[in-house]
């Protein structure tokens, strides 16, 4: 299991923005068992995706096949896709630490990389960070990331209305500003599958369970699949 540095506050932004044989059910296969059902057989190159974000992105709280990289590269290959996800989040991390650590990580991989998907923000959102800093850390991750060649997918997130109508404005703003400035992909807001459903997320109220997890990668897997540049 993994460790989390994220407080619990956190929840105020993300609830804001013998046995017999079980009877048959007509319910809707779980996300990840739809994933399996529909496999396709896996074709071309292997594509290598960088997860880079905090423990939304590392996966708090979960067995190690559970995380949002490794579901996202099982729903990938179950499409055919011969993806491989790497897990580069960091418990903890603030957009600040994201930028200090970023180039390590591109020099470190060990692996052509396809696509970023960039994850960070809510630990700014937390501390209070001010949105311009925010603004400012993600342009320079990204830009070291493009300055790659590598394309970039945003993952957004949205402050909770208690904090007021302009800081909302402003640090919402952010993620779809920045991916028209810089050209990328975009999913507006990471937790939008979750962050409402109390079933879905764990009990400190921050982290989404396996199985929010599993619906977090069903509503971004279509976004991640069309950020893959053709290969080549």
């Amino acid at each position: 299991m993994r460790a989390s540095s994220i407080i619990v506050p956190l929840a105020l932004a993300l609830a804001a923005c013998g046995a017999e044989a079980p009877a048959p059910t007509t319910e809707s296969p779980a996300p990840d068992e739809a994933f399996a059902q529909d496999t396709l057989p896996m074709m071309g190159p292997e594509r290598v995706i960088l997860g880079f974000g905090n423990s939304l992105m590392a996966g708090y709280n979960v067995e190690e096949d559970e995380g949002y990289p490794e579901v996202l590269e099982r729903a990938l290959r179950g499409r055919g896709v011969n993806a491989r996800v790497i897990d580069a989040g960091v418990s903890g991390d603030t957009t600040a630490a994201g930028r200090q650590r970023i180039a390590f990580v591109l020099d470190n991989a060990q692996a052509d990389i396809d696509l970023a998907v960039i994850e960070l923000g809510g630990n700014d959102l937390l501390r209070g960070i001010d949105v311009e800093e925010t603004r400012a850390n993600l342009a320079a991750i990204i830009e070291e990331v493009q300055s790659r060649g590598i394309p970039v997918l945003l993952v957004g997130m949205r402050a909770p209305p208690n904090l007021g109508a302009e800081y909302v404005a402003a640090f919402d703003g952010l993620y779809p500003e920045l991916a028209e400035q810089y050209d990328t992909a975009l999913v507006p807001f990471f937790m939008e599958p979750v962050y409402d459903r109390p079933e879905l997320m764990q009990a400190d109220r921050i982290h989404p369970t396996a199985e929010g997890i599993e619906d977090m990668v069903a509503a971004s897997v279509d976004a991640v699949e069309a950020a893959l540049p053709e290969a080549e």
